[in-house]
């Protein structure tokens, strides 16, 4: 009977301070209230012998992730697994153990030199969330130290430097390349808190296996690791730490390849950057900012991004037409104008994205790859792929039989045969790209075996270079054609006139004089 009074009691008085509470926070004035906790925290720092030290997720307004609370979400990480009780676990690598982590409002301790201390994960989340079956957006997670007074000296001047110090190294050896790309403007959803999204990168190709002469391969390999070792040199000259690479050539070359195997050399994230999507230069900034270092940043088919080619001209043309514009008629200037920004979406501008490789914001972070591809070079304005900008120009080509022969040994494991002096003589009259060569070398079956395939090469190659005799025969006729109706004069025409061959004969040679 005396237990159930008692609470009855103490149901009445936490209830009576639950009321007291609202009422306090509903009608007391909130400038009294600040001198309140105000007061009250001093008066708790004399009898409360704790201090406390937070750690937020984001820092500068959001716009970056802090590299101190990654690193001690690693920290935790390895060392919370065996005394928190709630905890998230990630997969890093196929086949490995998985990686836990401490969960929100979860609290671990740890000891270090004799000294206790307490860490606990906690976020904040907005007053006036929306009813979503997502995080919102604005959610900001946090650690919390808390260490005895008596030991301020040891926890600020060692432990947090040795906590900083193994999470970078735990999260070295758990790290988990990934490959990025932006968020659409247009679709994007208040739950998402990145500009960016990812999955995991597993590519598999190297320069091992790259369809590339050796020569250049160990090149392009020499430049990339130097950079990755340059932070001191780039900082003694002056330069942001980042380095730009222009990859073009026809199609199925092995630019997207190449990407792949210079992020598997350098271990290297990829940030692959849809131009189309991104609303306006401010936003290109944004998605900069939030770009990690030890990263590729790629630009895939620059040319075909955005309209990026001749906007100097266009821009010319514009201001000698604007006053005779005006003049004619403003209001259907201003509704032509408003129907091409329609139509084109992006307001991403040739100077933003100049600015974007190497203005002032490209230098915020460091060991950064910026890579444009393209398929036509001479498309590009010469400002945007100038040394500096794009450092280093790589042209990828059709295949020779150097690159033959690492497809072979990839495709077939061969590294000799019989009929490879065919193939050299065929790659050499005929152009082939690296994707038509190993889709040719590929087995259909398993019946088939390597010289099966080496035949269908040699197949391709034939039927390709007859293709290519006749494309240039009929190029060749229908310039004649043409010279004949302009009323100029060809050498077929001339020996015509000479009695030397009939007019069919002419079409047939097709050779224009001077052409």
């Amino acid at each position: 009977m005396m237990t159930g009074e008692i609470w009855t009691q103490l149901s009445s008085a936490i209830t009576g301070l639950v009321l007291a509470w609202v009422m306090f926070e509903q009608y007391f004035p909130h400038q009294l209230r600040g001198y309140l906790e105000k007061y009250s925290q001093k008066l708790m720092s004399y009898v409360y012998p704790y201090i406390q030290i937070t750690f937020h997720e984001f820092t500068s307004e959001r716009l970056k992730r802090s590299e101190a609370f990654s690193a001690i979400q690693s920290y935790l990480g390895s060392n919370s697994t065996k005394t928190a009780k709630r905890l998230k676990a990630d997969v890093v690598r196929n086949n490995e153990p998985l990686v836990l982590t401490m969960d929100d409002y979860e609290e671990v301790t740890d000891v270090f030199d004799g000294v206790k201390v307490w860490w606990s994960s906690s976020k904040t989340v907005p007053k006036t969330q929306s009813i979503s079956f997502y995080p919102a957006a604005d959610e900001r997670r946090h650690y919390r130290l808390t260490f005895h007074k008596r030991n301020r000296d040891v926890i600020t001047k060692k432990y947090i430097e040795h906590v900083l110090k193994e999470g970078k190294l735990i999260a070295v050896k758990n790290r988990q390349r990934k490959l990025f790309t932006n968020n659409s403007s247009k679709n994007s959803y208040a739950w998402k808190s990145t500009k960016w999204s990812h999955v995991v990168f597993e590519h598999p190709a190297t320069f091992d296996t790259l369809a590339m002469e050796t020569k250049k391969k160990e090149e392009i390999k020499k430049d990339l690791t130097k950079f990755s070792k340059g932070k001191d040199y780039y900082a003694k000259i002056g330069k942001a730490w980042k380095r730009g690479y222009l990859l073009y050539g026809p199609p199925g070359t092995g630019k997207s390849t190449m990407i792949s195997a210079m992020a598997n050399l350098l271990d290297y994230d990829i940030y692959d950057l849809e131009l189309t999507t991104v609303k306006d230069n401010s936003e290109l900034r944004k998605l900069l900012i939030e770009t990690t270092g030890k990263s590729i940043i790629v630009i895939e088919d620059i040319d075909c991004s955005l309209d990026l080619t001749g906007q100097r001209k266009k821009t010319k043309e514009k201001d000698d037409d604007d006053q005779s514009d005006k003049e004619k008629d403003p209001v259907s200037k201003k509704k032509k104008e408003a129907e091409e920004e329609r139509k084109s979406g992006s307001k991403v501008t040739l100077s933003g994205l100049l600015n974007f490789i190497d203005g002032l914001w490209s230098a915020c972070g460091g060991e950064r790859i910026i890579v444009f591809t393209t398929n036509y070079v001479d498309k590009l304005d010469p400002a945007l792929i100038r040394r500096g900008r794009m450092d280093k120009h790589i042209e990828l080509s059709y295949c020779c039989f150097e690159a033959f022969k690492v497809l072979a040994k990839n495709y077939l494991e061969l590294e000799s045969h019989e009929m490879f002096g065919k193939i050299d003589e065929l790659l050499g009259e005929t152009k082939m790209t690296p994707a038509d060569v190993a889709e040719n070398l590929m087995p259909m079956s398993d019946e088939e075996d390597e010289e099966d395939c080496l035949k269908r090469l040699i197949e391709g190659l034939e039927t390709a270079k007859e293709e290519a005799r006749k494309k240039t025969k009929e190029e060749a006729v229908s310039k004649a054609e043409k010279a004949d109706k302009e009323g100029g004069e060809t050498s077929s025409q001339v020996a015509k006139e000479n009695g030397e061959i009939s007019a069919e004969e002419a079409k047939e040679n097709g050779v224009i004089a001077g052409g």
